[in-house]
């Protein structure tokens, strides 16, 4: 089973200039593979970063800047206008990696779900520490390569290329990802 992962389509990360100037076309391409996925009967679920107020849940290097960042309930929290988010269901995170203190492997396990596509933002960060966790859960992954986005081209070219090359795990354009999903229905 295939489960597409949406991460951190969030205002807070598209108001990076470099980001923001391509927030349109990563929304239209992440549109366009939740559709695919849930025509095809794959799940679909929304990760996003939230932190409190009181530095309870600030990583390391917020707290040594003393600069918190995407607080619960402020518009940076909230999901870029014109994202498809349906009635998916979400996962809240305070670390890159979207297994890292959530149920995420549970939840993915009940469904079972085998194969994850990963979709949203950041490439070098959030989706990286993301495929490096499913790597240790015995999760295959599948980057979308229209539907990621990242304010640091050089860091996610060579992560994604350690990740490709040790972790056998393949960076797709959407056109071929959409045939995998399509053998979602299949017996």
């Amino acid at each position: 089973m295939i489960a597409v992962l949406v991460i951190d389509m969030q205002n807070a990360y598209f108001e990076d200039p470099s980001l923001a100037s391509r927030r349109d076309e990563i929304v239209a391409a992440c549109n366009s593979l939740t559709s695919a996925a849930v025509d095809a009967g794959a799940k679909v679920m929304l990760v996003g970063t939230v932190h409190e107020r009181d530095r309870s849940t600030w990583s390391l290097n917020m707290l040594e800047d003393d600069q918190g960042f995407i607080f619960r309930g402020s518009e940076q929290a909230g999901f870029v206008h014109g994202l498809l988010t349906a009635d998916f269901p979400r996962l809240v995170k305070t670390r890159d990696s979207a297994f890292f203190g959530t149920d995420l492997a549970m939840r993915l396990g009940n469904w079972g779900v085998d194969t994850v596509v990963l979709a949203g933002i950041s490439a070098h960060n959030c989706i990286a520490q993301t495929a490096a966790d499913a790597f240790a859960h015995n999760i295959k992954v599948i980057y979308a390569a229209e539907a990621i986005g990242t304010e640091n081209a050089e860091a996610a070219e060579t992560v994604l290329r350690v990740l490709t090359r040790e972790y056998r795990q393949n960076v797709l354009p959407l056109e071929e990802i959409y045939p995998l999903l399509a053998l979602v229905r299949s017996p």
